[in-house]
């Protein structure tokens, strides 16, 4: 992977991940059945890359509009501990959390897809959006993921992350162990 050199002096400073869902952790289609059950898939490749970057010592959230059951287990599953669900203006939920974590803004990196993430895309020390993001997120973020919303965008900004604090090759070294 060659990461733009002023992406990697961002991302060597990044202490929490903060996501959006809809459009970044899935693909922005919402499933309801006849029951009136909301279902959403997620991709698993954006999960392993959220462990491993936790694992790596860089604290992960989610900051959403939308209220889901589903989003509330995929982030246990994933041992997510900062989850904030039906927040229609994000901006002072992310500011208390900042805060509380005691952090600032170039420490915090964001994954936003659409303009009410821009409040929080232009405050902080590393701002992405999907490839299938809105254009006035585009024109205005540090990075464009190669990878749409729901495919892969995640774990490409987490693999970022690691491979600028060289936090990455611990694990696939661990991955590839007991090969010699």
């Amino acid at each position: 992977m060659n990461i733009p050199e002023h992406l990697v002096d961002k991302a060597k400073k990044i202490k929490l991940l903060i996501l959006d869902v809809d459009g970044v952790l899935t693909d922005n289609r919402l499933f309801y059945g006849d029951n009136g059950v909301e279902y959403k898939t997620f991709h698993t490749r954006d999960g392993h890359g959220i462990v491993l970057l936790q694992k790596s010592q860089v604290d992960i959230g989610i900051i959403t509009g939308r209220t889901s059951q589903v989003v509330t287990n995929r982030m246990q599953d994933l041992k997510v501990k900062h989850v904030f669900q039906g927040v229609p203006d994000k901006l002072p939920t992310f500011l208390k959390l900042v805060q509380d974590l005691d952090l600032e803004m170039d420490e915090v990196a964001y994954i936003g897809d659409d303009i009410l993430d821009l409040p929080i895309l232009l405050r902080i020390g590393l701002s992405v959006t999907p490839s299938n993001g809105d254009n006035e997120v585009k024109s205005r973020v540090d990075y464009v993921s190669q990878y749409d919303g729901g495919q892969g965008c995640v774990r490409e900004v987490c693999e970022i992350i690691m491979r600028s604090q060289g936090t990455w090759q611990q694990h696939m070294d661990f991955f590839l162990r007991d090969l010699s």
